[in-house]
Parts: structure tokens; sequence; C-alpha cells
């Protein structure tokens, strides 16, 4: 009556351990293609449009209505300097 010390070997995708070590890194590399595929589908062409729409109704303000439309940027820049 002789007891086999060794039991026999499982294939490795048996191992729970092997798909906590693998799946880190493979949700990784699929998160990384789809941010990918995300960038390279197309510019932002409406960023542009809205841009020169802005810049274009600046340019045709009457003068008391120019402070009003001026970026928010540059009038903290303003107020900080005290430019006029």
């Amino acid at each position: 009556m002789s007891v086999d010390a060794h039991a026999p070997s499982q294939p490795w995708w048996r191992f729970g351990h092997v798909w906590l070590v693998v799946s880190g890194p493979l949700l990784v590399v699929v998160a990384s293609v789809v941010s990918a595929m995300f960038a390279f589908q197309g510019n932002d062409t409406d960023f542009n449009k809205d841009a020169q729409q802005v810049k274009s109704a600046l340019e045709k303000a009457p003068a008391d209505q120019k402070k009003a439309l001026t970026p928010a940027i540059q009038s903290r820049n303003n107020a900080a300097t005290d430019a006029p």
C-alpha cells in the first residue's frame, strides 16, 4: 500500500494565481489600446470653430461689451497687473 507523494500535475491555466498575475498587465494593455483608438479617431474640430466664433464676436462687439467677452485668463491677468 504505497501512497503516491506526487499528485498529477495540472495545466497552467487551472491555477488561479496565474490568472491573477496575467490579468493585471493584460487589462492595462487593453485599456491602452482603447485609449489610443479614442485618441486617434479624429481631431476635435469643434474647439477651433468655437474659438473662431468667440474671436469674431469679440471683434464685432461694441466697446462696452468687449470687456464682458474677454477670456477669463486675460481678465485675470489684467486684474493682477492693474492694466486697463
